[in-house]
């Protein structure tokens, strides 16, 4: 359930706080006042898309919070996706910055959007002004059905993807190894002659690094060689080098090392320093010894990279990656080589594949025409209740010559609203206002069978007025004493109904516009309802009209309780 939705700097709102009530919560106001805004809000907090123009002007940032209570299933819903409610309650927290960027939070750790979009689906159904009219589209139909279906599918939706991801790749695999003899012939000619190149070269694992290291020092040969000869003067040869001077230096320091402890430990110092020094003199003949810089070494060592560059330049980056290209050449060569039974092995996988996918395609079939059945039932009998007296309602299969990730299914809504009305596709036949009602019964009708808690409705009401608007009124009603609906609405038939009622208020100055929410008591919900039913002037009957409606609703209270 929600139980709080806190909202900063979005819009008309500068920064406004709701607690919301179990059962049924009503959201009414003047056209523009900020209502929807408050709906949108959630929807960003949920994950929605969050465009910076919703950011009031000179604020930094938007921020919006919600904090729902969770059952023990959703608990272990929420566990699965690595989220755990602290004292029964997880808090979702979307920041939004002027920049662009924004930032989700569940319980104060940072989550993706898509994480955010799949926690609210467990927790929260948002009805928009505009969604009934998603039942035009007969692919949302199927939807509907396996959401309804849900427990009985079980984990059949999933296994119907993977089978059909295998399928298709398999038929993949298949197409593209439609070659001719002659096309088979060519390729395998140009893969081995690939091999043979490869093969030629003789490559070793880090060669490249080797000769490149190589290279580079026959490059500098010349500075190389004067570098090492000017070290040699400096410490051995010169007329003034290192290693005489020290030898001198310990000769001094040990003709009075017998008169003072200090003198004869700095002497054993700088005679472990010559000896460093003679070692290093060795280890530099040694070095000048070995250089070796010839033209030829420095000319074979270039057109040996230069061979391996070009393989690189057609085969990978690196020598490894060179001789993994082989080995998958090789793989193809054996492949067309039996290039007979390799296309019957493919031809094998794809049927196996096919009869996979046949058989979890029948399975989810058959649990949807059961399924069907009792839902179009239960949503004729809910749109009974929504003031459709002779409605017959069905759902049309309709097998395809192919598959799709959701099987072989096709199915979409038939109805008929008036007696003696053939039964046509809804788009055929309803209208804005049939559609809103459609949509609530079928929403209502998957609330009773899902554990989402918390339903939002944003003008459900458009296109009723009458004795449909109260129908529906009591339908939300009957629907409220198993859920938490929140409901914006302009129909004073829906508002009296409210068990908490709010008022969403836009007040102007100089300035600035800002949209208030404040909880109404039961006179000030009455006044309110006269609003809603007198418009600009309020008069006494007017007053006694929101009173009368008010406890009609209470009746209808005690009644659906």
């Amino acid at each position: 359930m929600l139980r709080n939705l806190h909202v900063k700097n979005l819009a008309l709102i500068e920064e406004e706080e709701v607690s919301f009530g179990p059962s049924l919560n009503i959201l009414s106001g003047e056209t523009g006042a900020g209502k929807s805004i408050l709906i949108g809000s959630i929807h960003l907090a949920l994950g929605g898309k969050a465009p910076r123009e919703l950011l009031r002007e000179n604020a930094e940032y938007a921020l919006v919070e919600l904090t729902f209570s969770v059952g023990e299933e959703q608990q272990r819903e929420l566990e699965a996706m690595d989220i755990f409610a602290e004292d029964g309650q997880i808090l979702m927290t979307r920041k939004i910055m002027r920049s662009g960027r924004s930032v989700c939070r569940i319980n104060s750790e940072t989550v993706s959007a898509a994480l955010m979009q799949r926690v609210a689906s467990l927790l929260i159904d948002i009805h928009g002004q505009y969604e009934h009219q998603t039942l035009l589209a007969k692919k949302n139909h199927m939807r509907y059905l396996d959401a309804y279906a849900k427990k009985e599918l079980g984990d059949r939706p999933s296994l119907l993807a993977d089978a059909y991801r295998d399928y298709t790749e398999c038929r993949r695999r298949l197409e593209e190894a439609s070659l001719d003899r002659e096309q088979q012939q060519r390729e395998l000619a140009f893969l081995e002659y690939e091999i043979r190149e490869i093969e030629e070269a003789q490559l070793l694992p880090g060669e490249d690094e080797e000769l490149e290291a190589q290279f580079r020092r026959f490059s500098h040969g010349r500075k190389i060689l004067e570098a090492a000869a000017a070290c040699r003067e400096y410490t051995a040869d010169g007329s003034a080098n290192a290693a005489d001077s020290t030898g001198r230096g310990v000769r001094a320091l040990l003709d009075v090392a017998e008169y003072d402890e200090q003198a004869a430990a700095l002497a054993e110092q700088l005679q472990e320093i010559d000896s460093l020094l003679s070692d290093f003199s060795r280890d530099l003949a040694s070095y000048q010894d070995g250089l070796d810089f010839s033209d030829e070494i420095f000319t074979a060592t270039g057109e040996r990279l230069d061979q391996i560059n070009h393989l690189k330049s057609k085969y990978g980056k690196t020598i490894a990656e060179i001789l993994e290209q082989k080995a998958a050449k090789e793989a193809e060569v054996e492949k067309l080589s039996n290039y007979d039974a390799y296309r019957r092995q493919l031809e094998e996988n794809l049927a196996q594949a096919e009869e996979r996918l046949k058989a979890i395609s029948g399975e989810v079939s058959a649990i949807r025409r059961s399924a069907a059945d009792v839902f179009t039932k239960e949503i004729k009998q809910a749109l009974q209740a929504l003031n459709f007296q002779d409605v017959r309602l069905e759902m049309e299969f309709h097998r395809l010559d192919h598959y799709t990730a959701n099987g072989w299914d096709e199915a979409r809504f038939l109805i008929s609203t008036n007696p003696g009305e053939a039964i046509k596709p809804l788009d055929a036949v309803a209208s804005g206002g049939e559609l809103s009602r459609i949509m609530l019964a079928l929403k209502t009708v998957l609330a009773e069978n899902d554990e989402i808690e918390t339903l939002i409705f944003d003008e459900i009401d458009s296109g009723i007025s009458g004795r449909t608007a109260q129908m529906v009124a009591e339908k939300m009603k009957v629907t409220a004493t198993d859920h938490q609906v929140i409901c914006i609405t302009h129909l004073p038939q829906i508002a009296a109904m409210a068990d908490t009622h709010f008022l969403i208020e836009k007040t102007s100055d100089a300035s600035s516009t800002i949209s208030r929410i404040r909880r109404l008591d039961r006179e000030e919900s009455i006044a309110e309802l006269a609003r809603m039913l007198g418009g600009v002037k309020i008069t006494e009957a007017v007053m006694e009209n929101a009173r009368e409606m008010k406890k009609l609703a209470d009746a209808v209270r005690t009644y659906s309780l």
